[in-house]
């Protein structure tokens, strides 16, 4: 009997690891993305985003040149005017962990927005 009972308990702390871990599995699979890829945060990177998917807990590296360019997490209008008002990210080598939400990043040196310099981000 006491066999069947340390039995029970493993099979049920077998269970209930398996569900945490089912649970918290999308913890694990957060994935990093080098925004513009290999050419950076830059001109003509509006497209970047296309065919790709973005969850809660990814994180967006933004790799650039601090003394040339800048990052401003900006609204919706912001975004569509080239209006830098906003959060600004001015290190050259940003890392933005996302919730669940639109985002909208720019480049806030006047110009460069307008230059496609510019990502817009779904986050489910």
């Amino acid at each position: 009997m006491a066999s069947q009972v340390r039995g029970s308990a493993v099979v049920t702390a077998v269970i209930v690891i398996g569900l945490c871990m089912a649970l918290h599995g999308g913890i694990a699979h957060a994935k990093t993305f080098i925004v513009g890829d290999d050419a950076g945060w830059t001109f003509n990177v509006e497209d970047w985003t296309k065919g790709k998917t973005f969850a809660a807990d990814d994180t967006l590296v933004f790799k650039y040149n601090k003394d040339l360019h800048n990052v401003v997490l900006v609204d919706e209008n912001g975004y569509k005017t080239c209006t830098a008002s906003g959060k600004e990210f001015p290190l050259g080598n940003n890392e933005i962990k996302l919730a669940r939400g639109q985002y909208y990043f720019i480049c806030g040196v006047p110009g460069h927005c307008d230059r496609g310099q510019k990502i817009a981000v779904t986050a489910n």
